[in-house]
Order: C-alpha cells, then structure tokens, then sequence
C-alpha cells in the first residue's frame, strides 16, 4: 500500500484538472482526476485522503449534480473525508453556506489558483495529521 496521500480532483474543466494533477503529483500526492461529480462518487471506494471538488458543473445538454449536491453525497457516504470547494464564485452566501455545511476551504478559482490550493492542502493535511 502506498503512503502517497490520495486525492481526487473533480473539475468540468480540463485544463484545472491537468494543472491540478500535474502540480500536486510532483508535490508527492497521488492524483485521480474526474470531470464529474458522479464520476468521483463511483470511485469513492478508493478511499481518498482528500477531495478537491468543483462548485459549478456546467455540460451543454446534460444536468449534472452540482458540487453542493456531490459534496453531500460525499459526507453521506464518507464523513469524515476532507473537502476543498473550488469556485469561480466570490459570493460571500455560497461561502457562508459551504461552512454551515462543514467544508474543509474554500479556493477561489484566479491566478493564485494553484498557489492557495498548495497551502490549503498541506493545512489540511497538517491539521489531520
């Protein structure tokens, strides 16, 4: 079994879910990457040490769960599993919601995008220890 943490990235957009996986898999982690919520509840018998997960899922043509949806389903199924909320929303109800809701962080999707997810990562995992 590898100690490499495990993290899932779900994100619609590729290009996140690329910089994500490339980023953080030279940081040491494992990385899976779905572009649907539904996708990362199928494989959540991998047994994840963290879950990176899009606010916005936007198919043409297709209704997808959107991450508030998918972030409940995860704590339904995996409580005690951390959850980082990625978003290009800055509004301060949805993030006042999502901590109602017990979310680990909040990253606002910008230009420090990768930078923020690298020190909410490693708080996360230095609280958990």
């Amino acid at each position: 079994m590898s100690s490499k943490k495990l993290i899932f990235i779900v994100d619609d957009d590729p290009f996140i879910n690329m910089l994500v996986v490339k980023r953080f898999t030279s940081e040491g982690y494992r990385l899976e990457a779905f572009e649907s919520g539904e996708d990362c509840l199928k494989s959540i018998s991998m047994n994840p040490d963290l879950i990176i997960l899009d606010y916005l899922f936007v198919k043409e043509d297709q209704k997808f769960m959107n991450g508030m949806e998918i972030f409940d389903k995860i704590k339904q199924l995996k409580p005690k599993l951390p959850v980082i909320m990625l978003s290009g929303q800055e509004k301060g109800e949805i993030v006042l919601e999502l901590a109602r809701k017990g979310i680990d962080d909040y990253v606002i999707k910008d230009s420090n995008l990768i930078e923020n997810l690298n020190v909410s990562i490693k708080e996360l995992f230095d609280r958990k220890g």
